[in-house]
């Protein structure tokens, strides 16, 4: 059972600022080089594409229809026994 809902555009943002994470370490460490202006189009696009993953799963959850709960009417609203 899921404790919450799976929103995907909050993994690819925090996919794009561990990428940013790890090129900083890299650096730091003395594992490699990288000019300071290299991460941030990496930050900025992650957080682009993130933002528009989390419009389009939006998009799909709205669209999707959901079924009434079981001993509701077609409006969604519950019915009372006897009523």
């Amino acid at each position: 059972m899921l404790r919450h809902e799976f929103q995907p555009g909050r993994l690819v943002a925090g996919t794009a600022l561990l990428a940013a994470a790890v090129i900083y370490g890299g650096d730091a460490g003395g594992a490699w080089e990288t000019p300071w202006f290299v991460v941030i189009p990496l930050v900025v696009g992650g957080l682009c594409l993130a933002g528009a993953v989390g419009v389009v799963t939006g998009q799909v959850r709205r669209r999707r229809v959901r079924p009434a709960p079981e001993g509701a009417d077609a409006a969604g609203h519950a019915r009372t026994p006897g009523g």
